[in-house]
């Protein structure tokens, strides 16, 4: 809780260092620089509580941290302010914090919607090369965050919002949706956290059948229980307990009949709530600021040059692939083969693993070899990250896979 505190104490100062320049006494550059420089003094001082919290939880629980989503997001958050420490010291650029402290926030709260609790390890998981494989990965995904970050700033630095032909249209939509997909996450967490605070819970017994190799058929009854207001129900499923909400007595409708599993409707819910509080908080945003949100940081970026960000985003980029390549490739392919006796084996998790592989690879091909910098560049490096975020949230918690993590229900 240090650390997150500190974290939005640090981004604070970098919106005051990028935003407040223009009704400051001093010359812009002054101020970006003090402000900057008390914002990188926060950020690692909430880097170093977050490292206590990991070496300590690490010494209460017996093993390495990162063994369910709780844990493994929480260090995701850390990780990305490591790659984010390293790559301000190498370009002392003072306005990326204001656009990779959001992502820290973000994540370390998502992280929270998951148990806490120290869960004990199962034997697949107790070996030495899990937590390289793990380490490793999320190491190398955290410098492809901060990649994402600088192509963000960068697209919405060159960005003509005055422009009124197809092209210009076409990236100020764009950019604005980037924007509206992580106001859709934030919307997630509020909605979450605010149902949850209110004690809000429904529950339905799901009926689910199942046929085996054998063609024996059995039947089984499971509760599902929902922190949100359940807009879905479970398919083919009945009421236990529903809490009125603005009205509504009863859900919606119900999951289609092929999103049979047992979490499935719950999901589907949680899905419905994140986009409808998002265009909530989009909304309000918009009203506050009269304009897109995009056009509105877009002035303030004008003292920074795209070349800059580009740089940055690009060397983020090779920085972690190496390191990813060892993490979710190489090293995970020895712990495969120590845990399931097979180097690869097509599960969900290892298959877009592979994907983000791949696409950093033409990523890196197509800088280097194509020619292609400046937004093209940029766009690939946004577009890779989620990817990235498919393969740590929509693999773990909707696919089912031998990688889905414990809490992760």
């Amino acid at each position: 809780m240090v650390a997150f505190y500190l974290y939005c104490a640090s981004f604070i100062t970098y919106a005051i260092a990028v935003g407040g320049k223009r009704w400051s006494n001093r010359k812009p550059e002054d101020h970006t620089r003090r402000w900057g420089k008390i914002g990188f003094g926060l950020a690692v001082t909430g880097w170093l509580a977050h490292l206590t919290f990991f070496f300590t939880r690490w010494y209460g629980g017996g093993h390495i941290p990162t063994s369910n989503m709780y844990e493994f997001m929480t260090f995701l958050g850390m990780a990305i302010m490591l790659a984010f420490i390293v790559i301000h010291l190498i370009y002392r650029n003072m306005l990326l914090g204001a656009f990779a402290l959001p992502l820290v926030i973000i994540i370390v709260a998502y992280a929270s919607v998951f148990p806490s609790e120290v869960q004990p390890l199962i034997p697949a998981l107790n070996n030495v090369w899990l937590k390289i494989h793990v380490t490793t990965a999320a190491a190398g995904e955290a410098f492809f965050a901060i990649g994402f970050a600088a192509a963000l700033v960068q697209l919405i630095r060159v960005v003509d919002f005055n422009g009124t032909d197809k092209a210009a249209k076409r990236s100020q939509f764009w950019t604005e949706f980037s924007l509206f997909v992580i106001i859709v996450l934030v919307g997630f967490l509020v909605a979450v956290f605010a149902f949850r605070g209110s004690g809000y819970e429904a529950s339905f017994s799901q009926e689910k059948t199942t046929i085996d190799d054998s063609g024996t058929e059995y039947t089984s009854v499971k509760e599902v229980k929902y922190s949100l207001p359940p807009i879905v129900a479970p398919y083919n499923s009945e009421t236990v307990k529903f809490q009125a909400f603005l009205g509504m007595k009863e859900p919606l409708f119900e999951a289609p009949a092929w999103m049979n599993g047992v979490n499935a409707g719950r999901k589907l819910n949680t899905v419905i709530w994140s986009v409808i509080a998002g265009l909530v908080l989009y909304g309000l945003l918009r009203l506050l600021v009269r304009k897109k949100l995009t056009a509105a940081i877009h002035p303030h970026l004008s003292d920074i040059d795209p070349d800059d960000l580009e740089e940055i985003s690009y060397r983020a980029i090779a920085i972690g692939f190496p390191i990813f390549t060892l993490g979710a490739l190489i090293f995970a392919m020895i712990w495969a083969e120590i845990a399931w006796s097979r180097f690869w084996g097509w599960d969900p998790k290892e298959v877009w693993a592979l994907i983000t592989w791949l696409f950093y690879s033409a990523y890196l091909h197509l800088r280097l070899s194509r020619g292609w910098q400046g937004t093209r560049s940029a766009w690939l490096a946004v577009i890779g990250f989620l990817v990235v975020m498919f393969t740590l949230v929509g693999v773990n918690l909707i696919i089912a896979g031998l990688h889905s993590y414990a809490g992760a229900e």
